[in-house]
Formats: C-alpha cells, structure tokens, sequence
C-alpha cells in the first residue's frame, strides 16, 4: 500500500543515488547553483544496530502507522532490544510531508539516503506506500542496505513481467534482491477481489482507481479478473484524489446502472469521500476497496452510515482479533501493552521487525552484505503470520486473504478468500 507518483522515477533511480542533494532533500539537479555541502558521515558505534522504519507518519495515515510503529516497538523489547553483543535502536522517520499530508517522494528520498549514510542503520522496514518504495529501493540496493516492507502490495515491486519492462529491476540496480516484504501482492488482492464481487451476485461493476501505482495497479488487476470471470466492467476511470466532491463522476456512473462500485486507492486518496458521494447521489451499489482503507480512518473519512453494509474490504491476512497461534498471543500482548485494539497492518510491523532481528541473529555480525543475505534466504519463518518463507523475488509464500464489511461502524470480518 501503497500510493505513488511516478515522476522522476529513473532520475532518483538512475541519477541522484547517493548524492549530497538526494542527501539533504533534493533531486535530479546537480547544478553547481543547487548543490550544497553533504555532512560528513557519522563514525560507526561496534556496539550498536540500528533499525529504522520510514513510514508516513504525518496525516490520516497516522493511525495505521502508529498501530505498525508499536508492532515493531514490541518485536525489539520482546528480546530485550538485544541481539547477542548488540543493542538494537530503533528509529521512527516519517516519509510525508505537511504539504502533501501523506507520503512526499522527496521526504523518502531523503530518508533513504540518511539510512545508507548511517554505518550503525542495518535494516531498513519500510515503506507503506509502493510508491514511496520505488523511491528508496534503488538507493538501499546500491548500498546492500536490507529493506523490509509491512504494507507494499504493487506487484511491479518484485515480480517480473507484471509491471512495466525496466521492473523490478530498476529497483535493484547492483543485480542483489534486497527488498522483501511479509504481506501478499495485488495479483493476489486484485484478483481474489473480483471473484468475491462475482460470489455477490455482481453483474455490471464500475472500476475507479486514484491514478497511483497501487491503487491504478490493483484496479487494473481487479478489471481484468473479473471481465474474466463473467462481470460486465461499464467503466473504468482514474480520479483527482484532491477533488472536493466526485458529485459529476458520480451522475456519470449513475448513467451506467451498475451493481457495484471498485475503488482502487487508499484512504488518503479519497475513498471516503466517494463512499458519501455514491449515496448522496442516490447510488444503492456495493463499494468495494482494498486493503490500503482497511484502517478506521476510512470508515470516519465516509461517515458509518454510508459503509454500513455496504463497503467490502479486502485485506492480506486476517483482521488482528482472527490470528491464531503466536498472531493471537501478538494481539493479546498488543491489547495489554497499549490498551487498545491494533489496526489491520500492526501485526506486518511486528512480523517485520521479527524478520529483521531473525537477520541479525544469523548473520551474528554487524555487516549489510551478511544480514541481508539472511533475510533475503529466510524459510520456513515461524511468525505472528503462521509458518512462511521468502521466494526468490523476495515474495512471501503467504496467500491468505481475508473479506471485511462495516457494520455498527466498525470493521467485521466475513470470510477467508481465495480457498
């Protein structure tokens, strides 16, 4: 999960890798009017790992991430922030800006470049938008630096031939595969998305997407399953995800009589905004979203009384209070540490963190080339999630994908998808 902007992609990847701009916030001009002075890098502590999360911390995703940040916190004092001779710091870095109110490509790009320069940072967990991740991948693969994702779904990411012809890999310019990431992709989502909207009862379904890697990827995942499994798709749009109101786009799907709206995008791409404006404008349709609105923040965004058993989310795994085995001891531990309910990728940030220690453990060295190799060749992982490994594309083997509804203003959830 997973916004994106496309802009500028092969310059971060390609030119400014690296760079005392990239460094300090700019990129793609290397003027001499432009640049400025790098800091000298910071002496290397032998006692000391660092693990760094860049996550967007500023705006409506703030909930998810503060939920994901304490997964992570309890992964690190559940080993007493200690791995054999070292201690374990961790850091949280926010990747939004102000200006954007969610991920900025220049706030990631930095942090990428802050995290390489840093000799004690080791691992990398991040990002929760694709988008930001085609960012960063670049510049931590340069630097052998491991790069573990809790939310990225876009399949381009990782897996060959899904995405454009120069991925993934753009995204791994030294040849090394150093990004992993413990939620399934969206050609599982996207897919198992379709045939639940099928088993509904669906026949016209209009698709809508937010025009950013994942919300236009999953979309274009989820029309083309379910143009294969026999729903009619009568529209496929992308929308101003600033826009005040969709009241127009709205009259316009009207025209078209479908049975069920598809949003691909996210919460701070509007999706609440075009759950009220479907039933304002008199549209009795189910709404259908993926796993980026799978957060309360949706449900306050649209107001319950317009997703009451009416929306439909999907979700990689299961909703926090159906895990099972060491999932369900997480979610308890979790409940008892912070007094409250995590959100639906606070056990991703767990797992995530799980994996990055596991890395270190094996390594048992404070070196990037060695605790990446180890994670990159993790199998068989015991976790919160069940028992998983990596592929070679650095793909979990996890496919479990579950369906949520709305009601009484909170998430239920309906049933495991895909089986």
């Amino acid at each position: 999960m997973k916004a994106a902007i496309s802009i500028g992609l092969r310059t971060v990847g390609w030119f400014c890798l690296g760079s005392a701009v990239s460094l300090l916030g700019g990129c793609g001009n290397d003027s001499p009017a432009n640049a400025r002075e790098a800091s000298p890098a910071p002496a290397a502590n032998p006692k000391i790992i660092k693990i760094v999360s860049s996550l967007p911390r500023t705006g409506s995703a703030n909930a998810q991430t503060t939920t994901l940040v304490n997964g992570i916190k309890m992964a690190i004092d559940e080993v007493g922030g200690k791995v054999g001779e070292f201690t374990i710091v961790y850091e949280d870095w926010d990747d939004a800006s102000p200006q954007r109110g969610n991920w900025d490509p220049a706030v990631e790009t930095a942090n990428a470049n802050k995290a390489v320069s840093d000799p004690d940072v080791m691992a990398y967990i991040g990002t929760y938008n694709s988008g930001a991740a085609k960012m960063s991948m670049p510049i931590l693969n340069r630097a052998n630096l491991v790069m573990v994702s809790p939310a990225n779904t876009a399949v381009e990411l990782t897996k060959p031939g899904l995405g454009e012809a120069h991925e993934p890999m753009a995204y791994r310019p030294s040849g090394k595969v150093n990004y992993v990431r413990v939620v399934p992709a969206d050609d599982i989502q996207g897919s198992v998305a379709a045939d639940w909207a099928k088993e509904l009862g669906v026949k016209r379904a209009f698709v809508l997407h937010d025009r950013e890697v994942y919300g236009k990827g999953i979309a274009e995942i989820f029309r083309r399953r379910a143009k294969e499994a026999g729903v009619e798709i009568v529209g496929f749009e992308g929308i101003d995800a600033k826009a005040p109101n969709y009241r127009s786009l709205v009259t316009k799907i009207k025209e078209q009589n479908p049975e069920l709206v598809y949003f691909g995008g996210t919460t701070q791409s509007n999706a609440g905004q075009v759950a009220k404006d479907l039933v304002s404008g008199g549209l009795n349709v189910k709404f259908m979203v993926p796993d980026g609105c799978f957060e309360n923040a949706f449900i306050d965004g649209a107001g319950a009384a317009n997703v009451n058993e009416r929306a439909f989310i999907t979700f990689g795994g299961v909703p926090p209070e159906k895990l099972t085995g060491k999932g369900a001891e997480f979610y308890e531990n979790y409940k008892s540490t912070y007094g409250s309910e995590p959100e639906g990728y606070a056990v991703y940030g767990y797992e995530a963190a799980k994996v990055a220690l596991a890395g270190i453990t094996k390594a048992g060295k404070k070196d990037r080339e060695a605790i990446r190799q180890a994670i990159v060749s993790i199998k068989d992982f015991d976790g919160a999630l069940g028992k998983w490994s990596f592929d070679e594309n650095g793909d979990t083997t996890l496919k479990t994908m579950s369906g949520n509804t709305v009601k009484n203003g909170k998430f239920a959830f309906v049933k495991v998808l895909g089986q």
